[in-house]
């Protein structure tokens, strides 16, 4: 009876340390990285001045963005997020490294940034609020009642 009572415990005690253990493996970080940047080894082969649009993306591939207008450049971005629990996704760390080129298509300057220089610019849609919404068809219908007078029912034809 005694070892029964022991080893139904143990049991007991283990099931509690293993259910405690997923539970804190389940609050680890998880990190993602989502985009592209060069290494610095194909950013070298890139020379202002010499190189254009199509060599740049042949030598280190075609950027995940470009400008909105065609004299505008190349950018590359490389975002790291951390996941944790239930928790929104935050980005820990983000390379950009911008080539712009002038008129001609011919690289003008090659720049890198980071996370730490700027900020995190959230993405968001941006819809117009209506006041329909918040009210219901009964108080929109009670609600135009004063809004009319008399002389707008006596219209000369």
């Amino acid at each position: 009876m005694f070892a029964k009572r022991f080893h139904s415990k143990a049991i007991l005690r283990g099931a509690v340390f293993a259910v405690a253990g997923l539970a804190l493996a389940a609050c680890a970080s998880v990190y993602r990285k989502h985009g592209y940047v060069p290494a610095p080894e194909l950013l070298a082969e890139v020379v202002p001045g010499i190189d254009t649009r199509d060599s740049v993306a042949e030598s280190i591939g075609v950027p995940s963005s470009t400008g909105v207008l065609n004299e505008s450049g190349y950018y590359y971005v490389a975002t790291r997020f951390r996941h944790y629990g239930a928790a929104a996704p935050k980005p820990v760390a983000r390379d950009l490294v911008a080539i712009s080129f002038d008129a001609q298509g011919v690289v003008q300057a090659i720049e890198r940034y980071s996370l730490e220089d700027g900020k995190v610019v959230p993405l968001e849609r941006r819809v117009t609020s209506s006041s329909v919404q918040d009210n219901t068809f009964l108080r929109q219908l009670l609600g135009s009642l004063g809004n009319f007078g008399p002389d707008q029912f006596l219209q000369e034809q």
